[in-house]
């Protein structure tokens, strides 16, 4: 399922694109500030970003600038209220893939979504079709899961809470972007809605394979 992320502080905006969105079959996560923005783009579980220039803590353009500096080919649209050619000009020449100024129709923007995923699907390379961690494999075009060569299904998020830590082979990852990852905005932060989908995990996939490092969250184990 493609994977869009949302950087966009005005809530109402925020909540419009994320609703016209999911109804067109797409996974949304919304953010509303940088520096959880740029964590999550660079976590590469992602297909594309729409990206709001004024944001709170940082200007667009600096995630931007951040994205590209450390090779990051995540495609960009900039959704912005600046009208400006000298900014539009600014973020094309800086990595943005396409500009789009508000107020807008929801309409262009799925359209402008839908050429850039095209765009990428036709110049990427091949993903892999499975990912695989000790005896576990994923299947992630039937979403289905191989534990000890026995095939089980997983309900829609179990696979892709399994699918976000077997990506990322020891990489540490917090409830809260977990939370963000597989839930986006669906959950209260202080829910415990991770560690209990960890639990089912762990009860299907085996109690060892998936670490709590204390105080942090959790880790697929090496």
């Amino acid at each position: 399922m493609v994977h869009i992320l949302i950087v966009e502080d005005e809530q109402r905006i925020a909540s419009f694109i994320e609703k016209g969105l999911k109804s067109h079959g797409y996974l949304t996560t919304t953010v509303g500030d940088a520096q959880a923005a740029l964590t999550l783009a660079m976590s590469e579980g992602f297909d594309l970003l729409i990206l709001d220039l004024g944001l709170p803590d940082r200007d667009g353009f600096e995630i931007l600038a951040d994205l590209r500096g450390q090779g990051s080919k995540l495609p960009v649209i900039i959704l912005t209220a600046r009208d400006d050619i000298k900014d539009k000009v600014s973020g094309l020449e800086g990595g943005a893939d396409d500009y789009m100024t508000k107020p807008f129709r929801f309409e262009e923007l799925l359209a402008r979504v839908r050429v850039r995923l095209r765009t990428v699907k036709k110049t990427s390379t091949t993903k892999p079709l499975t990912l695989a961690a000790h005896n576990v494999v994923l299947d992630l075009r039937t979403r289905r899961v191989k534990v000890n060569e026995e095939w089980i299904e997983l309900p829609a998020r179990e696979f892709l809470l399994a699918e976000t830590l077997f990506q990322h082979p020891g990489q540490v990852f917090s409830r809260q972007q977990l939370l963000d990852r597989v839930w986006g905005y669906d959950y209260d932060p202080g829910s415990n809605i991770v560690d209990v989908y960890v639990g089912y995990l762990r009860k299907k996939l085996g109690s060892s394979l998936i670490q709590t490092v204390r105080g942090v969250g959790y880790r697929l184990r090496r």
